[in-house]
């Protein structure tokens, strides 16, 4: 088509005129404006990258709980002790623990979107790793590649929705609904775990992963990219903490099993001290560390996190109690031992939806030092628990156990979000799980070994001591939470 010598002339020295205004304005308007780079994402784009977000969270959480109720058919089929189930649960929450303070940094860097991506991909490939283990050694090397996968997709996923929800109040009711993903799994993990069990076999728990990780990096395709942070990755600062968690499990694993004063509990316990020290050493000499230590000097960081050790080491405690109480004490099925978690299920739904509104109108304090009160409840109520207590009965006394976490980790999770800047947003979730991993993890490893009866049985007065020690944690945060936090 010929070019009208009224749209495009050309000078003397053969450029191009300068556009009327008229011509510019029109140009304006036709051409559709480009977001900057750091712009809050569209409100189609928000619920994408909401509900992506919502099902990495819920699936690496399942495979905590779905797992806890398929142990006793993973230990008939490859030969595993109560310490060998006892690393199944731990090698995954470990490495989920120790890595997330590095991944948090990384999904600044790399950022959320992109670092989502690369941990939902190595969590599917690690499921179908475990779903084909032939061994309990390759199973627990599996369960170590979920658990770093895992450690990726947590603090993304909490980032994704922080750069899309710029309003703090939509935003604190994106995170609600993000943590009732997690509540929601770890609740219903059991159920969904019993009846893959009973139904297909225990390996079907980890095949599950491989549709929803394939559905997930469908939706990231239409999630904005998201911003980067220059953050460095700290390899010191990450070895040491592997070191120190590592040390510290295995003296609260075998330390029941070998005794507290053997030779190799105790070497592991002087590595998980020395790891800790030099953890704060090099944190404190690294130009960009990976934990700033200044950020814990802020009892709107501080307190949020000690908290969510003691919640998840309630919570990931009171799972793998149960999961173990239903089938070796009373001799429940897989199946009928995960029904038994429904109606915890459908309280920490109802709990976490009533959370936010409630921490808008009383505060968020009231709210988090409530809930624990709640879980000590849930720890002593737990006490009289026996092989013949009736299960009307067990189902009251597991209330207070499905609304306590529910009614924290909410508010705990959106105090802790709207303490640091936007820019370290990946770095406060990832080192915010990681507290709530180790919490999780120490509680099982405590549980496991008190467990233990005579000849592989399952011992009433072990869990009950174990109840007491983690009520008394749960005693210890309420008060820091109470003189700590802020009123509003």
């Amino acid at each position: 088509m010929p070019i009208s010598p009224t749209r495009f002339t050309t000078t003397a020295q053969g450029h191009a005129p300068e556009p009327s205004a008229t011509t510019f304005r029109r140009r304006q308007r036709a051409r559709p404006a480009e977001p900057p780079a750091d712009a809050p994402a569209a409100p189609r784009h928000t619920g994408v990258a909401l509900v992506a977000s919502l099902l990495g969270f819920t699936v690496i959480t399942i495979d905590v709980s779905a797992v806890n109720i398929a142990l006793p058919a993973i230990r008939n089929s490859l030969s595993g002790g109560m310490a060998g189930l006892q690393w199944v649960v731990d090698a995954y929450t470990l490495m989920f623990a120790a890595l997330m303070l590095s991944a948090g940094a990384l999904a600044d860097r790399a950022g959320a979107r992109r670092a989502y991506a690369w941990g939902v991909t190595l969590f599917t490939l690690a499921s179908l790793g475990c779903a084909l283990a032939p061994g309990i050694s390759v199973l627990v090397a599996a369960r170590v590649a979920q658990g770093g996968a895992a450690a990726v997709v947590m603090p993304a996923s909490l980032a994704l929705i922080r750069h899309a929800y710029e309003d703090a109040r939509a935003r604190a009711r994106a995170i609600a609904l993000w943590t009732v993903g997690g509540s929601v799994a770890m609740a219903a993990g059991p159920v969904l775990g019993g009846l893959l069990t009973d139904s297909a076999g225990w390996r079907a728990v980890f095949l599950l992963n491989l549709p929803v990780g394939a559905v997930i990096l469908a939706l990231l395709v239409r999630v904005p990219r998201s911003p980067r942070r220059p953050a460095a990755l700290d390899g010191g600062g990450q070895l040491t903490a592997v070191l120190a968690l590592a040390g510290l499990a295995f003296a609260v694993i075998e330390g029941g099993h070998l005794g507290w004063t053997s030779g190799p509990v105790l070497a592991s316990g002087v590595v998980a001290v020395a790891g800790g020290y030099a953890f704060r050493v090099v944190e404190a000499r690294h130009r960009q560390p990976m934990v700033p230590l200044s950020m814990l000097t802020n009892r709107e960081v501080a307190v949020p996190l000690a908290v969510g050790f003691a919640v998840n080491a309630a919570f990931y405690g009171g799972i793998f109690l149960l999961g173990l109480y239903y089938q070796q004490l009373r001799g429940m099925s897989g199946i009928a031992a995960g029904l038994m978690f429904v109606p915890m299920s459908a309280v920490v739904t109802s709990t976490n939806l009533v959370s936010p509104r409630l921490a808008e109108r009383i505060g968020r304090r009231p709210v988090i030092v409530a809930g624990q009160l709640v879980f000590i409840v849930a720890m002593l109520a737990m006490l009289p628990l026996a092989a013949h207590t009736p299960i009307r009965l067990v189902l009251v006394l597991l209330l207070p156990l499905s609304i306590g976490g529910a009614l924290v980790v909410p508010a705990l999770t959106a105090l802790l979000m709207d303490a640091v800047p936007k820019e370290r947003a990946g770095t406060a979730s990832g080192l915010l799980n990681s507290l709530r991993q180790t919490g999780g993890a120490l509680a099982v490893a405590l549980f496991g070994g008190l467990l233990s009866g005579p000849a592989g049985g399952f011992s009433l007065s072990g869990m009950r001591l174990g109840l007491l020690a983690i009520a008394g944690l749960l005693l210890a945060t309420t008060a820091l939470s109470r003189l700590l936090l802020p009123r509003g």
